[in-house]
């Protein structure tokens, strides 16, 4: 019997590619694992109304983790247009996967490193190491949206809150409602989280990125979360910062951050701006983490007109790989494979399109593989 269970989720587009360079590397390091295929993907919306299938979930509950490929996703009513005929019209809504698999799953933090390996002709500077730590589970990402706006939620956000009344003369076909919604406990996992990372790792800041000044009560909420929490690592120093202005600051000076901690809208922003700064996407892994499950992937989307073609970069499917064996206790081959990488990276022999070069996704993860 294999050490391993882990739950093997292609999805869609050049999610399949990605994930066949992660095998070749994983077959090289040995892992001692059962890849068990998963059904997920914008065809099984399209075919089942359903774009992550009960199956699915009864398949994950019975792994130790996850490794996904890519999502497609698209917005209400074009989603709504591709179902098959039999399905249409009956008012069924697209939800996202990996954001119902986060919440089935309680997978609450959703851990971004953005680290520029030397040799990159895509890094901003080649001196930034930064990691995003992006609470997963609450927020504006919760889903609890309204439109059109029925009265009685109308009525009783206004009973509780004048400023409501200014959208009197509004129709309800005339207005959208999204909540923002963040407790306590979810501020307090993701920057205890951030906080143990920064000590395990040796980093010396945590910066909580959030709006409190305008977004009084959620981000209040964080921002005073942080501050207790803080008090438990008196070694490391808490920085605040508004998100508007952590945009300029990273743009300017990224070598003065490390740890970042922030909700999930915000840290949805971030995280793609601090993967830009060490290459773009083709570099950008992520880990969504529970305390007894996770799924990795890469934060790429599902690109169709590449699907099949082997062309984009697998380097953020090789560094999701790596953060998975590490999760699961393999720091070795972690180690081994991120050498590995940033070998292939510093030489610049294999190359992909975006970093100026003709290789192939596998010629990548094969250049990879022979330096394991």
């Amino acid at each position: 019997m294999a050490k391993y269970k882990i739950a093997w989720l292609p999805g869609d587009g050049v999610g399949n590619d990605v994930m066949e360079a992660a095998r070749i590397v994983l077959d090289k390091l040995a892992l001692d694992a059962e890849y068990t295929h998963g059904e997920i993907g914008w065809e099984f919306w399209r075919t089942e109304a359903n774009p992550l299938p009960d199956r699915t979930i009864d398949l994950l509950k019975n792994t130790d983790c996850a490794l996904f490929g890519a999502i497609t996703s698209k917005p209400k009513e074009e989603a709504e247009r591709e179902l098959i005929p039999e399905l249409q019209g009956k008012g069924l809504v697209y939800s996202s996967p990996i954001v119902r698999l986060r919440q089935e799953f309680n997978l609450r933090t959703n851990l971004r490193p953005c680290k520029a390996y030397a040799g990159n002709p895509l890094n901003y500077r080649d001196d930034i190491d930064i990691v995003v730590f992006r609470e997963n589970t609450e927020d504006l990402y919760v889903g609890i949206e309204f439109h059109p706006l029925p009265d009685e939620v109308r009525q009783a956000v206004k009973k509780h809150h004048k400023k409501m009344a200014r959208f009197d003369s509004t129709a309800g076909d005339d207005i959208a409602v999204s909540l923002r919604v963040n407790t306590r406990n979810g501020c307090r996992n993701i920057v205890s989280d951030a906080f143990e990372y920064a000590k395990k790792h040796g980093y010396k800041t945590v910066t909580v990125v959030e709006k409190p000044n305008v977004i009084r009560e959620t981000s209040g909420l964080m921002i005073r979360t942080a501050r207790e929490v803080a008090k438990n690592y008196p070694g490391i120093e808490l920085w605040e910062t508004n998100i508007d202005a952590m945009c300029m600051w990273l743009v300017k000076n990224p070598q003065d951050y490390s740890v970042l901690a922030t909700s999930n809208m915000f840290g949805d922003i971030v995280s793609d701006l601090c993967a830009q700064l060490v290459g773009g996407l083709g570099f950008a892994s992520s880990g969504n983490i529970g305390d007894n499950y996770a799924v990795f992937e890469p934060t790429h989307g599902s690109a169709p007109k590449y699907a099949g073609k082997y062309k984009v970069n697998p380097m953020a499917m090789l560094l999701t790989t790596r953060m998975m064996l590490d999760w699961l206790g393999e720091t070795d081959k972690a180690a081994s494979l991120e050498g590995a990488i940033a070998k292939v990276i510093r030489e610049g022999k294999v190359r992909t399109y975006d970093m100026g070069g003709n290789s192939s996704t596998l010629d990548v993860a094969n250049a990879v593989a022979s330096e394991l």
